[in-house]
């Protein structure tokens, strides 16, 4: 384990404890928190020790004085191990941070710019206009048309001008609507997009056109409906056979001329009636079952929720509802929620 290890660095120079101990306290803290971090993978076979501090070559041989040491001969007690000693100045690797050489100076900076920017550029001097505002813009990095000269790139009001070159609108239109980030989307969440990061003559019309002749926009369905909201579930009654729901339970093998049942769940305490009917059934031969089976036990529900079949809907059960001023909640069939 050489001493130019970052763990051994940072521990020697970052320990909150330096402050109160001596030096040699510090290298044994130092080896402490190098071994506990590696001792998987030093317990195994001999390694190697690195130090400046020429005292430590005799830490086996030394009288133990304090805890640190201790602790260091402890921790090193069942590993195969050995210290070499190596001079400040020539371990220079080992604490470059605290060593640097004075006088040190830059002599070649690297610059990058990505090949689009330089492309970019070089489309200004193809057409008479942008070579033009280019022109206007050497002169005064900005006017009053909210132009401005960037390094070499054209801004429009903060956003990257892209002149007249069709090439670069079209590989700016392709990456943000038909790459990953775009993902095919309409024409108003691509020009927004667009508009956002670049300008050029006729963004818009130019963003229209390339979304409809988009092939595969053409290929898929695109759906204009509104994003669904959260569900909205019933109001829980506050006593029994108050809201009670009615539904029938068809297709059944005959049993005694009987075929269908109608099942009416209370809301509050889940009890329930299982009437047995047969086809065909009406809404009065559905009303004179209610009555004779439900009313005459629980009285009528303030509230029926029920899907939207024929029986429930026809004009006798409206007029019956009318009369006793009882509401139908209308809901869909697997969808329990109502109109209000």
């Amino acid at each position: 384990m050489q001493a130019n290890h970052p763990v051994a660095y940072l521990s020697k120079h970052l320990c909150p404890r330096s402050q109160a101990m001596s030096v040699y306290e510090k290298e044994c803290l130092a080896i402490l928190m190098a071994i506990e971090k590696w001792r998987p993978y030093l317990q195994h076979k001999k390694f190697l020790i690195r130090t400046d501090h020429k005292s430590l070559l005799h830490l086996t041989e030394q009288r133990v004085t304090s805890k640190i040491q201790h602790k260091a001969l402890v921790k090193l007690m069942d590993l195969d191990y050995q210290i070499q000693y190596k001079k400040g100045i020539t371990n220079a690797a080992a604490d470059a941070l605290s060593r640097c050489a004075a006088g040190q100076e830059i002599v070649v900076v690297s610059e990058f710019f990505p090949s689009w920017v330089q492309q970019l550029r070089e489309g200004y001097d193809e057409h008479l206009e942008d070579k033009k505002l280019l022109a206007e813009l050497a002169i005064s990095e900005n006017n009053h048309k909210g132009f401005a000269l960037t390094e070499g790139v054209i801004r429009y009001q903060g956003r990257i001008w892209v002149g007249h070159n069709k090439l670069a609108q079209q590989h700016i239109l392709q990456a943000l609507h038909a790459s990953g980030i775009g993902g095919h989307s309409g024409i108003s969440a691509t020009y927004k997009r667009v508009k956002a990061l670049f300008a050029w003559p006729s963004l818009k019309q130019s963003v229209q056109q390339f979304v409809q002749h988009c092939h595969i926009c053409h290929q898929s369905k695109v759906e204009h409906t509104k994003v669904l909201g959260l569900l909205q579930p019933l109001p829980f009654p506050s006593q029994a056979w108050e809201v009670i729901s009615l539904d029938f339970v068809e297709g059944l093998p005959t049993s005694g001329r009987y075929n269908a049942i109608l099942v009416v769940i209370d809301k509050f305490s889940k009890y329930g009636h299982f009437i047995a009917i047969h086809h065909p059934y009406t809404a009065l031969h559905i009303a004179k079952l209610f009555l004779d089976n439900i009313y005459k036990l629980h009285g009528l529900p303030r509230a029926i929720i029920s899907d939207r079949d024929p029986i429930f809907t026809s004009t006798l059960w409206r007029e019956l509802f009318r009369l006793t001023d009882t509401q139908l909640l209308m809901s869909s069939a697997y969808h329990p929620q109502t109109d209000g």
